[in-house]
């Protein structure tokens, strides 16, 4: 039997909280410096993120992790814990790195963390990644999500080119969750508010109302699953919009802790997109 290649352990970069920013109630934006971020550079894309490596409880290694020492030499209960969020922004000049996080008091890990982040905190992250951003080309612009889509909505609309014909619409509990984002002028983000309707409801009646404009459109749809398999299958099958014309994924799963939801991410993508073929 051949062997398996080995799996490579990403270089880990480290960096320091240089203050917070309550954003609305429930995001708070962590802008991090530092001499780990000199080498630290971003792409093209709008939904760049990285991961940020929180140590366990009785781990005795120091910022940053050396991730390939940790997997040799700690059992796995003592490797970092990894959560993905999104770039919000990265200021070259001054070499600061936003990134925004939704809390909800103590549930989770990284909005926790973020709430109590002290300016100096030491970190630890992968990264970046991405796969998106806005094309020119595109005659126009649809944006959905959630407010775990929201970083990389906002940073999608500021990149947009003038004259941009878009579609944008983002879901948040109530209207003190609304944020004031940068756009191209004629570009406005129509905010829908949950209540104590099931995520994503709102997102899935207001894209599957939409009178969709003429010509070929480029779309951005993430959030909770439940609500992004739904618009992705009505984009897909009703709509007929073409697989590559799409940026559309899962960020998390209602009911599952991130752990679990990354473990059957990669399967439930392609299971949706296997269900999807087969009705087409």
């Amino acid at each position: 039997m051949a062997e398996r290649p080995q799996r490579r352990t990403p270089k880990a970069q480290g960096a320091q909280v240089l203050r917070t920013e309550q954003i609305t109630p429930h995001m708070v934006r962590v802008i991090l410096g530092g001499e780990g971020l000199a080498d630290f550079t971003l792409g093209e894309y709008t939904d760049h993120y990285i991961k940020l490596c929180f140590a366990p409880e009785g781990a005795d290694y120091s910022h940053p992790f050396d991730m390939a020492r940790i997997r040799e030499e700690y059992p796995r209960e003592l490797w970092p814990t990894t959560r993905t969020y999104t770039v919000r922004s990265w200021d070259p000049d001054s070499r600061e790195l936003a990134v925004d996080f939704v809390v909800h008091g103590d549930e989770g890990l990284a909005g926790p963390w973020a709430a109590r982040a002290q300016r100096g905190d030491q970190v630890t992250f992968l990264g970046p990644g991405g796969g998106y951003a806005p094309d020119a080309s595109a005659d126009w612009h649809l944006l959905v999500g959630d407010e775990s889509a929201l970083p990389a909505i906002a940073a999608s609309l500021e990149h947009l080119p003038e004259g941009a014909l878009v579609h944008a619409f983002v879901e948040v509990p109530d209207p003190s969750e609304e944020q004031k984002l940068v756009a191209p002028d004629g570009v406005s983000v129509t905010w829908l508010h949950r209540g104590d309707r099931p995520v994503g409801e709102a997102l899935v009646t207001t894209v599957r109302e939409l009178e969709f404009p003429e010509g070929e459109v480029q779309a951005f749809v993430h959030g909770e699953a439940g609500f992004v398999k739904e618009i992705r299958r009505h984009l897909r099958l009703e709509r007929g919009i073409p697989l590559a014309q799409l940026s559309i994924s899962g960020y998390w799963r209602l009911g599952q802790n991130d752990d679990a939801w990354r473990a059957v991410k990669r399967e439930w993508n392609e299971q949706v997109e296997r269900e999807q073929e087969n009705a087409a």
